[in-house]
């Protein structure tokens, strides 16, 4: 018996394959479930023009795609991060996070598209990951990630080394003081 398949089976074909099964299964399981219909010639045209049509839309769907690849090719995307000792980062950066810089950049582009190569980057660096934009166009996108300075915590510590020298300073001043005055005694008590 010879159907055409609404519904994607498992172990058979996709949605608008024509496929040959048992008469039994199709008729007892395929057709009354509503995940095929008899392959009539009239039913064979009717997919016939469907795939056309569809053919005529993916088209175009997939030349818009493409051009949004180009300008994704062309963008350089700098995600700052907050670092900790040496390189390390607080947290990770992942497919969320790429998206949302795209998101800023005028791409929206759903984060289950996005596969950051090795999983979640813990590290600053350059890095790539996969946009889908289409089944048949995947983008692969360079990315660097880069450490963010945070001000607040710069002029603290700057503020505490500037303090740690004074007090330096304040303590050699102090001991100097006190040897002057060790030998001024000693020379009068010498006299």
């Amino acid at each position: 018996m010879e159907i055409i398949l609404l519904k994607d089976v498992e172990n058979l074909g996709f949605a608008d394959d024509i496929v040959t099964v048992k008469n039994g299964y199709g008729r007892n399981y395929l057709i009354p479930k509503g995940y095929a219909v008899l392959a009539t010639p009239s039913a064979k045209k009717v997919l016939a023009e469907k795939l056309k049509q569809r053919a005529f839309k993916e088209k175009h769907i997939v030349e818009e795609a493409q051009k949004m690849a180009e300008k994704l090719k062309a963008l350089q995307i700098r995600i700052p991060a907050k670092v900790g000792a040496g390189d390390k980062l607080f947290g990770s950066i992942n497919n969320q996070d790429l998206a949302e810089v795209l998101a800023k950049e005028g791409f929206e582009i759903e984060k289950k598209y996005i596969q950051v190569i090795g999983g979640n980057v813990k590290r600053i660096g350059k890095y790539n990951a996969k946009i889908r934009l289409h089944r048949d166009v995947i983008v692969d996108l360079e990315f660097e990630v880069t450490p963010v300075r945070d001000e607040k915590a710069i002029a603290e510590a700057k503020a505490k080394a500037a303090a740690e020298a004074k007090e330096k300073e304040a303590k050699a001043a102090a001991a100097s003081e006190k040897t002057e005055g060790e030998t001024a005694a000693e020379t009068e008590t010498a006299e």
